[in-house]
């Protein structure tokens, strides 16, 4: 999954999971080249996890 595609699926900006990922909040990501990409398997994993606490 992409970043953009991440952030229309959490309803953010780009500019905010990126702030976010520089500071150490979110699922893990992997980069390729210069893309930024994450496994659906994490994303899920995080949702679970922050609903959890919520």
């Amino acid at each position: 999954m992409t970043e953009a595609e991440l952030a229309a699926r959490w309803r953010h900006s780009l500019r905010t999971l990126q702030r976010w990922r520089a500071a150490g909040y979110g699922p893990p990501h992997v980069r390729i080249g210069n893309r930024v990409v994450f496994r659906v398997s994490d994303v899920e994993a995080f949702e679970a996890n922050r609903e959890a606490d919520e």
